[in-house]
């Protein structure tokens, strides 16, 4: 087995960290997330930026650069970012731009169109949307027409499940994260985004599984394993987020 980690955090508390909706998460750096996935076959990943690291990116590059070259960032920019800016982040190994509905920490949905259009144009980024899927019927029009797009942790909730399968329909990847903070049933959203396109869902262990009510575990990789037969699964596990991100 080989996992490609499509979604974990680092936090670091020597860069700056701010309060989001009264929660300040704990300390996890590199070496602590090394420790906790030793087991699990991880070859590759994606650190991505959370509602309370806002537009830092002094950890994102330091912890970039201790996981090396077969892991890359995922970071929140205001639009106001300039062309120089996105290119030395995209040399150092990001590789998405996150808007945070959810949480917020991030730029504002309004800015979603344009600012989307522009990191793919400037650097092959593609754009991260965390938001609970029930809400995307608000935007589903736009996010149709962006050349490249993920909805984060399974779109949340079963209500807003139909309206995540339209968009995976159209091209929407799906991160397969966070199964312990999702309002719905995992089996079946797997199950049914697999069916709808069996290139969309990218695997991640969500860690250090902040706010979540319950943490990664390492059952959350053998369901999938137990779900889909051993392509599909090394698919899901690794083959179509290592794709997604470096293109291979």
């Amino acid at each position: 087995m080989r996992i490609f980690d499509a979604h974990f955090h680092i936090i670091d508390f020597d860069f700056p960290i701010q309060e989001n909706q009264g929660y300040t998460p704990p300390s996890y750096v590199v070496n602590d997330y090394r420790r906790e996935t030793a087991d699990l076959g991880i070859l590759g990943g994606a650190i991505v930026s959370g509602s309370f690291q806002g537009f830092d990116q002094g950890y994102l590059l330091k912890a970039l650069d201790e996981m090396g070259p077969s892991f890359c960032g995922v970071t929140q920019l205001p639009f106001t970012a300039t062309d120089e800016e996105i290119v030395h982040l995209n040399e150092h190994g990001v590789k998405a731009l996150r808007f945070n509905v959810k949480r917020g920490g991030s730029e504002d949905i309004s800015k979603l169109d344009y600012f989307a259009r522009r990191v793919y144009e400037l650097a092959g980024w593609h754009s991260e949307i965390y938001i609970d899927a029930k809400h995307l019927p608000d935007i589903s029009s736009t996010l149709e027409k962006l050349p490249a797009v993920s909805i984060d942790h399974l779109g949340l909730s079963e209500e807003g499940l139909p309206h995540l399968l339209k968009l995976v329909d159209k091209g929407v990847r799906v991160k397969a994260t966070g199964f312990g903070r999702v309002d719905l049933n995992v089996e079946h959203a797997l199950t049914s985004i697999y069916q709808t396109n069996p290139d969309a869902l990218m695997f991640g262990t969500d860690l250090p599984s902040t706010r979540a009510k319950r943490p990664f575990e390492y059952g959350d990789v053998e369901l999938i394993q137990q779900l889909f037969e051993e392509k599909a699964a090394d698919h899901i596990l690794y083959k179509n987020a290592h794709q997604w991100y470096f293109g291979q």
